[in-house]
């Protein structure tokens, strides 16, 4: 679950992190209010789940109170990578001396939080990565003890040769990381992390995402989460129940089991066709599951196939081949659909295709190849 910078910024000033003032609007009067509050010169930001607002309009400076509300007015409502903008965060401008980057991310590898600073801070830390990675400074950081001084500070001299900035900059690693482990993030950054002409250390932007694993225990946390600022096939699949992530192909892929998904889209990949989505109907021998998925993916456009490769073990194919029959009992499905399945039941979820004139497929790569095929013809 990704969090709204202004809701960020309130979780990391909470852990004592120097941040300007600054506050959230949805109109173009809060956010001249806002601004007339703070004085001087206002930045006003798009609240949206997307990087590059700068580039896409979507961050202005405002001198007075009224360009503040005009620059609202701008950038309210406009669409940035197909996300819609409903609210604007309003802070005061900082005069900036330099920009670093820290952030913090989960390695699912070595099961422990990775701190990464840089000096290029400001900018896309994945450009900085790919272009000039010496320019990265990593550290895992071990979760039997926690981000010690010592090692923050040595990360810090990585960016600052003023101690005093060193120690100001270690200090908000450290609250950083109180943050990250505190809230059960995958993902924490400032971007950037500036010092000013006076030589203060901020945070001037807040990035998080917490594992949607942490909010089952943490409602609070739960209640952040803006469905409207998501993709809505995501929000569709995750109250059904579905783990399902759109992409950008056009080969719709309904999956049981996360590692036989990812196998199929690097299938889907090999054989020159692009997944339109992952989707995993999980373990569960329930059709409406299935009814589900089907409603998802043929309301992405992009999909000119389907591909439903089942392996049955706890799955029933069975029950994925009624869930077949009942979603088209429902609705019309107008693109072609590949049934591949194998396990639990095979013999009646056969019969129970051919009963609505499918045939199923039991060899997975024969399968992949033939749904690719269909898209390539429709091409």
């Amino acid at each position: 679950m990704n969090l709204h910078e202004y809701q960020a910024r309130t979780l990391f000033r909470a852990a004592g992190i120097p941040m300007p003032d600054g506050d959230v609007a949805t109109t173009p009067s809060e956010a001249e209010t806002i601004a007339r509050r703070l004085g001087g010169t206002t930045v006003i930001k798009a609240q949206v789940h997307a990087g590059g607002r700068g580039k896409a309009g979507g961050v202005k400076l405002a001198g007075t109170p009224g360009e503040a509300g005009e620059a609202a007015e701008k950038i309210l409502g406009m669409t940035i990578k197909g996300l819609v903008v409903q609210r604007v965060l309003v802070v005061p401008a900082a005069e900036i001396a330099s920009e670093a980057y820290v952030g913090l991310i989960m390695d699912r590898a070595t099961q422990r939080p990775v701190l990464m600073v840089s000096a290029a801070g400001g900018i896309d830390i994945e450009e900085v990565a790919a272009r000039t990675p010496e320019k990265i400074a990593r550290l895992g950081v071990d979760p039997r003890y926690g981000l010690l001084p010592h090692q923050a500070l040595g990360l810090a001299f990585f960016l600052y040769r003023d101690v005093a900035q060193a120690r100001a900059a270690a200090r908000i690693m450290e609250q950083l990381y109180q943050v990250f482990t505190a809230n059960g993030c995958s993902l924490a950054e400032i971007n950037p992390l500036v010092t000013t002409p006076e030589g203060r250390v901020l945070a001037l932007d807040a990035k998080l995402s917490v594992d949607d694993n942490e909010l089952d225990r943490r409602p609070d946390l739960a209640l952040l989460r803006d469905e409207s600022a998501e993709e809505p096939s995501e929000v569709q699949a995750r109250r059904a129940n579905l783990t399902f992530i759109k992409l950008e192909g056009n080969v719709g892929c309904v999956v049981n089991g996360a590692g036989l998904a990812m196998a199929t889209m690097d299938l889907v990949k090999y054989y020159g066709g692009e997944p339109a989505n992952f989707l995993d109907i999980g373990g569960s021998s329930n059709p409406d599951k299935v009814v589900n998925a089907l409603r998802i993916i043929t309301s992405d456009r992009n999909v000119k196939a389907i591909l439903f490769n089942i392996f049955g073990g706890i799955t029933r194919t069975d029950d994925v081949a009624n869930g077949i029959k009942t979603a088209l009992a429902q609705f019309p499905v107008q693109v072609p659909i590949v049934v591949r399945l194998t396990g639990t039941n095979e013999a009646a979820a056969v019969s129970i295709l051919q009963g609505i004139g499918m045939t199923a497929l039991s060899d997975m790569d024969e399968a992949v190849q033939k749904v690719v095929a269909m898209v390539q013809e429709a091409a």
